[in-house]
Protein backbone atom coordinates (compact mmCIF):
# COMPACT_ATOMS: atom_id res chain seq x y z
CA UNK A 1 0.00 0.00 0.00
CA UNK A 2 2.70 2.62 0.96
CA UNK A 3 4.24 2.12 -2.48
CA UNK A 4 0.66 3.19 -4.39
CA UNK A 5 0.50 5.60 -2.21
CA UNK A 6 3.99 7.57 -2.71
CA UNK A 7 3.57 6.57 -6.75
CA UNK A 8 0.35 8.32 -6.23
CA UNK A 9 1.89 11.60 -4.51
CA UNK A 10 4.64 11.56 -7.15
CA UNK A 11 2.15 11.32 -9.81
CA UNK A 12 -0.04 14.30 -7.65
CA UNK A 13 3.09 16.29 -7.87
CA UNK A 14 3.86 16.09 -11.93
CA UNK A 15 0.59 17.26 -12.78
CA UNK A 16 1.15 19.84 -10.45
CA UNK A 17 4.08 20.63 -11.93
CA UNK A 18 2.45 20.23 -15.66
CA UNK A 19 0.11 22.55 -14.86
CA UNK A 20 2.45 25.31 -13.68
CA UNK A 21 4.20 25.19 -16.99
CA UNK A 22 1.21 25.32 -18.90
CA UNK A 23 0.06 28.32 -16.44
CA UNK A 24 3.43 29.92 -17.30
CA UNK A 25 3.31 29.68 -21.01
CA UNK A 26 0.05 31.48 -20.89
CA UNK A 27 1.43 34.06 -19.18
CA UNK A 28 4.31 34.88 -21.16
CA UNK A 29 2.39 34.12 -24.58
CA UNK A 30 0.03 37.50 -23.71
CA UNK A 31 3.64 39.76 -22.85
CA UNK A 32 4.35 41.73 -25.62
CA UNK A 33 7.44 40.42 -27.05
CA UNK A 34 9.87 43.75 -26.40
CA UNK A 35 9.08 42.81 -22.78
CA UNK A 36 11.80 41.64 -20.45
CA UNK A 37 10.90 38.85 -17.82
CA UNK A 38 13.06 37.39 -15.23
CA UNK A 39 13.66 33.88 -15.26
CA UNK A 40 14.72 31.73 -12.09
CA UNK A 41 17.10 29.77 -12.29
CA UNK A 42 19.12 27.86 -9.17
CA UNK A 43 18.23 30.59 -6.06
CA UNK A 44 19.19 33.40 -8.65
CA UNK A 45 17.10 35.24 -11.41
CA UNK A 46 18.53 36.22 -14.92
CA UNK A 47 16.88 38.92 -17.07
CA UNK A 48 16.07 37.48 -20.61
CA UNK A 49 13.24 37.68 -23.38
CA UNK A 50 9.66 36.46 -23.22
CA UNK A 51 10.56 34.32 -26.25
CA UNK A 52 13.70 32.56 -24.32
CA UNK A 53 11.74 32.34 -21.46
CA UNK A 54 8.67 30.38 -23.21
CA UNK A 55 10.88 27.94 -25.10
CA UNK A 56 12.28 26.93 -21.32
CA UNK A 57 8.83 26.38 -20.16
CA UNK A 58 8.45 24.41 -23.02
CA UNK A 59 10.96 22.25 -22.52
CA UNK A 60 10.13 21.79 -18.92
CA UNK A 61 6.57 21.14 -19.54
CA UNK A 62 7.73 18.25 -22.45
CA UNK A 63 10.27 16.60 -19.47
CA UNK A 64 7.14 16.92 -16.91
CA UNK A 65 4.83 14.99 -19.21
CA UNK A 66 7.22 12.33 -20.10
CA UNK A 67 7.98 11.65 -16.61
CA UNK A 68 4.25 11.21 -16.10
CA UNK A 69 3.42 9.10 -19.32
CA UNK A 70 6.69 6.80 -18.26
Amino acid sequence: MASSSSATGTNLDLMKKVRSHEVAIAELSNLSSSRTVYQKNGNLFFRTTSQKATASEQKQLDSAKAKLEG
